[in-house]
C-alpha cells in the first residue's frame, strides 16, 4: 500500500462524479485551493490503485503520500486540519462539538434519505424518503434564516456537507414551497455565489440544475 501511495507526489482523490459524499470532499478541496489529482470513478470497473488502497473499494478515497483515507467525514476533517487556512471549523471546543453533532445528524438523516431515494427499487419507497427529506429540510428553515451560513457567520464543513444535498433536490424530485423555503433559497444562492462551489461541480453535477 505504501509503495502505491508513494508513487503519487500530488494528493489524489478517487471521486464519483455524482456522489454527494465525493462532492463535499471536492468542495472542501476547492474552498482551500488544494492542488489535487481527481480520479473520476464511475461504473462497475474500479481503478487498480483504488482496489489496492481501499479494502472497502469505495469512494471518496483520498491518498496523501503514505496516508489513505476512505470515509468522507474523516477526509474533510483531515483536510481542514492539514490545511488550516481558511479554517472550516471553529476553534472553541463547545462550538466545534456542536458543529460535529450537526455533521452527524445531516449525514445520518439527509444523506441517509438521499441514499434511499437513489437506491429505491419502487416509487412508493422513493416517495416516502422524498417526503421525509423534504420535511426535514423545511423544519430547518429558521436555522437557515438565523445566520448567513448554517449555524455560523462563516462558511464551514457543515455547509460543505449541506450544499451537495440541496444542489441535488431537483434530481431527487423535491420542490420546496416558496413561502416556507425562502431562507433556504437565500442560503442556496449564497453558496452558489462562491467560486469554490462552482469549481467543485463535475459536468454531471452541473446538469442537475441545467
Amino acid at each position: 500500500m505504501a509503495l502505491i501511495a508513494n508513487r503519487r507526489s500530488v494528493m489524489t482523490l478517487f471521486s464519483h462524479p455524482t456522489c454527494p459524499h465525493s462532492h463535499r470532499v471536492r468542495l472542501v478541496l476547492a474552498e482551500k485551493n488544494i492542488n489535487v489529482d481527481v480520479v473520476s470513478v464511475d461504473g462497475p470497473t474500479l481503478p487498480e490503485d483504488l482496489l489496492d488502497l481501499n479494502p472497502y473499494n469505495s469512494v471518496p478515497t483520498l491518498v496523501d503520500r503514505d496516508l489513505v483515507l476512505y470515509d468522507s467525514r474523516v477526509i474533510i476533517e483531515y483536510l481542514d486540519e492539514r490545511f488550516p487556512h481558511p479554517p472550516l471549523m471553529p476553534v472553541d471546543p463547545v462550538t466545534r462539538a456542536q458543529f460535529r453533532l450537526a455533521l452527524y445528524r445531516i449525514e445520518r438523516d439527509w444523506y441517509g434519505l438521499a441514499n434511499e431515494i437513489e437506491e429505491a427499487r419502487d416509487r412508493k419507497t422513493g416517495n416516502k424518503a422524498r417526503k421525509i427529506l423534504k420535511e426535514s429540510i423545511l423544519a430547518s428553515a429558521e436555522v437557515f434564516r438565523a445566520k448567513p451560513y448554517f449555524l455560523s457567520d462563516e462558511f464551514s464543513l457543515v455547509d460543505c456537507t449541506i450544499a451537495p444535498i440541496l444542489w441535488r433536490l431537483p434530481t431527487y424530485e423535491i420542490e420546496l414551497p416558496a413561502a416556507q423555503a425562502q431562507p433556504i433559497e437565500n442560503y442556496i444562492d449564497a453558496i452558489l455565489a462562491r467560486p469554490s462551489f462552482q469549481s467543485s461541480l463535475t459536468e454531471l453535477e452541473e446538469e442537475m440544475r441545467a
